[in-house]
């Protein structure tokens, strides 16, 4: 008796160890994936809001500033926002330019909208002022720039600006226009360098008609109808325009987001085998405390599966309990930062305010059921102790 109290003395801690192992991996994996996957979503809608999902452009643009113009009038305009999961499409258009102050010049580049543009993505980065109201056939002296060029050449909103239009010849044309909004989106290398106002100026300047834009910007409902999505538009625009994907127009960035699932994957895989090593260690403690016991139920004529199965519920039962703690505290954890941002991140270093959140029921679901059966199968071969043991030496051993 004396012995057992000194077993269960030394083995309770190892089950609580174990348990507590096995949430805290689970803690740590929803965690991992839920900041991952906002960042990923976050860092993706930003570069997204600047070009849209699909470009359509001229073959000769090469994803320059300065492209030839293509009609307006096309038979996918603005027809294509009918298609299912396509959001909408948008003229657009772009030109290098220089702002002027007293003191300051500093290069920008100019994207002239129209009328249909979607200010989803600027009207949540706006910091000051409000988007710009465009109307067809009525030119607006407006512009919007970011708080980075703000900052840089002192203005603000209600402000004059002078704004010099290079040409393809090396020429200046200015023009001076207004600050009607001040945006940031956290991208240094957009905030750095975007202005947006009406399209009519680029037009104006490049000798274009009315009727003639840089290209055409999709926008997407789905993120993960991309690819699907990009080759449609493609066999639906002839074969004098060119589509590219956010995707091919910035690969470095979106290059990096993918090495995030990496550094995902390999977390996932630490945390399980930290929750594979403390069941294990936990099984054969019982098997080990339960000597005697095993022994007896092999003398009454039990099969070495069927004891075996015995003490994979006794684990199973530790298995669902570690989970389910480790969801609770894990869900509720990304909960509070979802609904209140309690974790703050310097913008200039992270291209972010505050730490993402995004849950998918799905993955978490995957994680659970992943690391059960992982778990579960890992214990089997340890289990195999069980059918070692001598019933007579079994209820010998104290």
């Amino acid at each position: 008796m004396k012995g057992n109290s000194k077993s269960k003395k030394f083995t309770q801690p190892i089950i609580k160890i174990s348990i507590a192992a096995i949430a805290l991996s689970m803690i740590v994996m929803i965690i991992s994936i839920s900041i991952v996957s906002g960042f990923q979503r976050e860092i993706r809608n930003k570069v997204i809001g600047f070009g849209g999902h699909i470009q359509i452009t001229k073959y000769d643009s090469q994803n320059s500033f300065e492209g030839s113009p293509i009609e307006m009038n096309q038979p996918f305009y603005p027809g294509m926002d009918s298609v299912a999961g396509i959001k909408q499409i948008q003229i657009f258009a772009t030109k290098p330019g220089i702002i002027k102050t007293n003191n300051d010049i500093y290069g920008v580049v100019v994207k002239g909208i129209g009328s249909d543009f979607d200010w989803t993505f600027f009207k949540d980065k706006l910091k000051k002022g409000e988007p710009l109201k465009i109307q067809k056939d009525v030119s607006t002296n407006e512009i919007v720039i970011s708080q980075t060029i703000a900052n840089k050449m002192k203005i603000d909103v209600d402000e004059k600006l002078f704004l010099y239009f290079i040409q393809s010849d090396g020429q200046l044309r200015p023009k001076d226009f207004v600050v009607k909004g001040i945006y940031q989106s956290g991208l240094e290398q957009f905030d750095n360098m975007f202005v947006i106002t009406d399209i009519s100026h680029i037009q104006k300047r490049n000798n274009w008609s009315s009727n003639q834009v840089g290209g055409f910007e999709v926008i997407i409902d789905d993120y993960s109808q991309l690819d699907r999505l990009a080759e449609f538009v493609y066999n639906h625009i002839g074969y004098e325009l060119n589509s590219t994907t956010i995707i091919d127009r910035n690969p470095e960035i979106f290059h990096w987001l993918e090495l995030q699932d990496l550094n995902v994957v390999i977390i996932i895989l630490l945390m399980i085998l930290v929750a594979v090593i403390n069941i294990i260690s936990a099984l054969l403690i019982l098997i080990l405390e339960r000597t005697s016991t095993i022994g007896i139920l092999k003398i009454l004529g039990l099969s070495n599966w069927r004891v075996r199965k015995v003490f994979l519920y006794n684990a199973l039962h530790l298995i669902l309990y570690g989970l389910t703690i480790g969801n609770i505290i894990g869900i509720g954890l990304c909960l509070i930062q979802l609904k209140f941002g309690v974790i703050k991140l310097p913008e200039e270093s992270y291209y972010i305010s505050e730490v993402p959140i995004e849950m998918s029921i799905s993955t978490i679901l995957l994680l659970n059921f992943g690391t059960l059966f992982i778990c579960i199968s890992m214990l089997i071969i340890p289990s195999y102790v069980i059918t070692k043991i001598s019933p007579v030496k079994a209820i010998r051993f104290d």
